[in-house]
């Protein structure tokens, strides 16, 4: 009875493992949805006569705090599923990694830049820094649109494949993942070449797929873990592996 009871503990090891790295993604993924009240929280920041104003900036940190979670759970969520995607395709794993990083990266330079608006505010900079506040909502927007805008797209193309190839998630919502990045792609040249806004409906709508597929992928994690398929089992063989002594 002993002897079945280890044999029964060591086979759980190998699923356990599994199943935190996806609880993982899963809370990473979901984290990476805090910022949604940035869009409101940011109006008044970009506003016309902000740095003339007075009052506490307080929502404006807030602000910046919840973007540089998103950043750092960004980052997380490519880490953390780099040693299962790899199975499936290292190039593009390493390629998913590298491209959350350069989001992250994007939207740390976006936060700096708002951050600035409220650093001429406290000083008292007046009417003078008018222009300068400007354009330093305008360069916030600008990389938005490259960091939080484009990327996603790339994530979700590359993330969207290596689901649908690996079948660790249903392939319907790896579909998702897929068609939802080829929207946002239009939806980023559409903009950028003046034929709809930043904030029109139609961006925004482009936009929903992608955040559909990151939010159910985050809760499809968390609540039933990677489907199996021969990377699992093959990670689990390697696991179940015992040292020699």
């Amino acid at each position: 009875m002993t002897i079945n009871n280890r044999t029964t503990a060591t086979k759980r090891v190998p699923m356990d493992s599994l199943r935190k790295t996806s609880l993982v993604a899963g809370v990473l993924y979901l984290l990476t949805f805090v910022s949604i009240p940035t869009l409101f929280i940011y109006g008044p920041v970009k506003s016309v006569n902000y740095i003339l104003g007075a009052g506490p900036d307080t929502s404006a940190i807030i602000g910046a705090i919840l973007e540089i979670i998103v950043a750092l759970a960004g980052i997380g969520t490519a880490v953390v599923l780099f040693p299962v995607l790899k199975k499936q395709n290292e190039a593009a794993a390493l390629g998913l990694v590298a491209s959350r990083i350069l989001e992250s990266g994007t939207i740390f330079v976006g936060v700096a830049f708002l951050m600035s608006i409220v650093t001429l505010r406290q000083a008292g900079a007046g009417a003078e820094a008018l222009v300068t506040s400007h354009a330093l909502a305008t360069l916030y927007d600008r990389i938005f649109l490259q960091g939080q805008s484009f990327m996603p797209a790339v994530n979700d193309l590359l993330l969207g494949f290596l689901l649908y190839q690996s079948r660790l998630v249903p392939r319907g919502l790896s579909l998702i993942g897929i068609v939802g990045a080829a929207l946002l792609v239009a939806a980023y040249l559409a903009v950028m070449f003046g034929l709809i806004g930043l904030h029109a409906a139609p961006a925004t709508f482009a936009a929903l797929p992608v955040a559909l597929f990151e939010f159910s992928l985050g809760v499809y994690l968390i609540v039933k873990g990677f489907k199996p398929s021969p990377i699992t089992a093959g990670m689990a063989a390697t696991s179940d592996v015992t040292p020699a002594r």
